[in-house]
């Protein structure tokens, strides 16, 4: 059983401190706390580039991030 429900993506290369060895566009995560804090504390490289956190069941983007701006969706 496949328990990752929640996908962090970007067209662009994902550049995070927070994990070693930086985090992949298509990661998968079972937590949406840990989701949305990770690609929150994300970059792109080049900057600027949208990051977004899917719910994979339902499509449903539950947060979006591009450039410095963060947006939640409730």
């Amino acid at each position: 059983m496949n328990t990752s429900a929640y996908k962090i993506e970007s067209s662009q290369p994902i550049v995070s401190t927070l994990l070693r060895g930086g985090i992949r566009s298509g990661a998968t995560l079972a937590n949406r706390e840990l989701a949305v804090a990770l690609a929150a504390k994300s970059l792109t490289s080049p900057p600027g580039g949208e990051i977004r956190v899917v719910h994979i069941p339902s499509g449903e983007v539950v947060f979006r991030k591009t450039g410095e701006s963060r947006v939640f969706d409730a």
